[in-house]
């Protein structure tokens, strides 16, 4: 008789029989840990509001629009709010991603750790390339398009003076929206590896991962129309890319099958 398999797939998990008021005390420990990191992070966001808000008003002053106003009293005070709560959330990502995979990994297989590691590391590093893509790129063209507007119009002078509770909102929908939109290419490969998808299913679904990019960037960008190609057009680029991805490592997984 054969010896055992002495790793069988209940020993695999790290912790496969944890009963449900075990889960609930570790899932709450994991939201206190985020909580105290995004308070932390708000704390020391909110003391640095202003110059962050010096950041971010960078593409307006280069696209020639040197003033920004407020109408309430209160408004300028809850925009330095918002921007530490935008500043907190970016800043205690990292800890929120980690809380996440120390209350998922324990039950998971080792192999399916190995697998979905590097995806929960990809995750912070795509969102970061869509923000700087929003910052760098999109902002700028789409401030130098819908400020374009102002002048003389019939006799009348038309003038931008955006107010500070409205840029923000501007910026944070741009940036919140291209980072998420980048995370395309990690969830498909994701589904795929999942199962739930195949490559060959995204390859006839093509036409209308078209249509859902446009209809993704008229929900996240504003209603213009330099502003929805300048996500739109990224996102296809994104769902080709993921394709391409899936086929490398299909054939990558095939030779080290047949090897």
């Amino acid at each position: 008789m054969s010896e055992a398999d002495p790793t069988t797939p209940e020993e695999d998990l790290d912790d496969s029989r944890m009963p449900l008021l075990d889960h609930l005390i570790e899932l709450r420990k994991r939201l206190l840990w985020c909580f105290v990191a995004l308070a932390l992070a708000f704390g020391v966001s909110f003391y640095f509001a202003k110059p962050i808000f010096a950041v971010l008003v960078q593409p307006l002053l280069e696209a020639g629009q040197g003033r920004i106003i407020y109408t309430a009293i209160f408004e300028a005070f809850f925009v330095e709010i918002k921007v530490a709560f935008f500043s907190a959330i970016m800043v205690a990502f990292p800890v929120f991603a980690t809380q996440i995979w120390r209350f998922v990994a324990p039950g998971l297989y080792k192999k399916e750790q190995r697998a979905f590691l590097p995806f929960l590391l990809m995750t912070p590093v795509l969102f970061t390339l869509g923000a700087c893509m929003a910052y760098f790129v999109a902002m700028p063209v789409a401030l130098n398009f819908l400020l374009s507007f102002s002048g003389d119009v019939g006799g009348v002078n038309q003038e931008a003076l955006p107010g500070v509770n409205n840029y923000l909102s501007f910026v944070t929908t741009f940036i919140f929206g291209f980072g998420i939109s980048f995370l395309l290419p990690l969830l498909l490969v994701l589904l795929e590896k999942a199962g739930i998808v195949t490559l060959e299913q995204l390859r006839a679904g093509r036409r209308y991962a078209i249509v859902g990019a446009f209809v993704i960037a008229a929900i996240l960008t504003p209603p213009d129309v330099v502003s929805q190609l300048l996500l739109a057009i990224p996102l296809c680029l994104l769902y080709e890319a993921a394709l391409i991805f899936i086929r490398i490592t299909r054939k990558r997984q095939a030779e080290a099958d047949k090897g």
